[in-house]
């Protein structure tokens, strides 16, 4: 896993609560599914590594024939199963990428931000043995982007504050890594138009508070002095809604 993402700081997706709140997170652009199912090739069936609650998972459903979703946590499987309800191309898997039992061959394999919690050395090689010939791992994030101005820097002043993560590895950084020590061929990339998202305060803390890094699970005692100064940054600058774009970013290639 990136050493920036220590992997006791996952450990918060299993809390109930965080769980709970990955519902007010935004919705994958469509424009990201339209590449994905452009990459994938026969055999259309699909892994989708470190699948959390299925928000990516469902989208993959619609065109792939079959979906292995797996997730280390029980919780967001339970959420994943309630969020979806019956679908019979989903097979949901509790386990680690790294060892979960797999239904290989898979004519695409995708993985979210999960992928920085898992280990490059084990993982790659298996997703590389996972894939039929020809077929690409998609590595598939999405950015915030808020508009710039005197609130958002103060607004960030309080997250580095109270965040359990000293640095956050960016997309690029992430690629960079990976591309660097020979786990991953990139083959190309595509970013998303932006798609514009606005949410209450309360939804967009509760979005906050579904991250590993500003979950109570994780901040503890912090969690409320967090909570409180967050909001009087939005207050004093009267915003009682948050805008801003959602930018879907998919980079594919080949495992090593």
């Amino acid at each position: 896993m990136s050493v920036n993402y220590p992997r006791e700081l996952g450990r918060a997706f299993a809390d109930v609560e965080v769980v709970r709140n990955y519902i007010y997170r935004p919705p994958y652009p469509a424009e990201v599914f339209t590449v994905l199912k452009g990459l994938l090739t026969s055999p259309r069936t699909v892994l989708d590594a470190g699948c959390g609650s299925g928000a990516m998972t469902r989208g993959l459903a619609a065109f792939a024939s079959r979906v292995d979703a797996v997730d280390p946590s029980e919780a967001m499987l339970r959420e994943a199963r309630r969020l979806t309800g019956n679908e019979p191309r989903i097979r949901w898997i509790l386990g680690n990428a790294e060892d979960a039992p797999l239904a290989p061959p898979y004519g695409l394999i995708t993985a979210g931000a999960s992928i920085h919690w898992m280990d490059p050395e084990v993982v790659m090689r298996r997703f590389r043995d996972a894939l039929t010939s020809g077929a690409l791992l998609a590595i598939v994030d999405m950015e915030n982007v808020h508009p710039e101005g005197p609130n958002r820097d103060e607004f960030l002043s309080v997250i580095r504050r109270h965040s359990a993560l000293e640095h956050h590895d960016d997309f690029a950084a992430l690629i960079a890594s990976l591309e660097r020590t020979g786990h991953f061929a990139r083959e190309g990339d595509h970013r998303t138009r932006p798609v514009p998202f606005e949410q209450s305060v309360d939804d967009y803390m509760a979005m906050l508070a579904s991250t590993s890094s500003l979950s109570r699970a994780t901040l503890g005692e912090r969690a409320d002095a967090f909570e409180r100064e967050a909001r009087a940054v939005l207050a004093r600058h009267h915003i009682d809604r948050i805008r801003f774009d959602v930018v879907g970013v998919v980079a594919w290639g080949r495992p090593s």
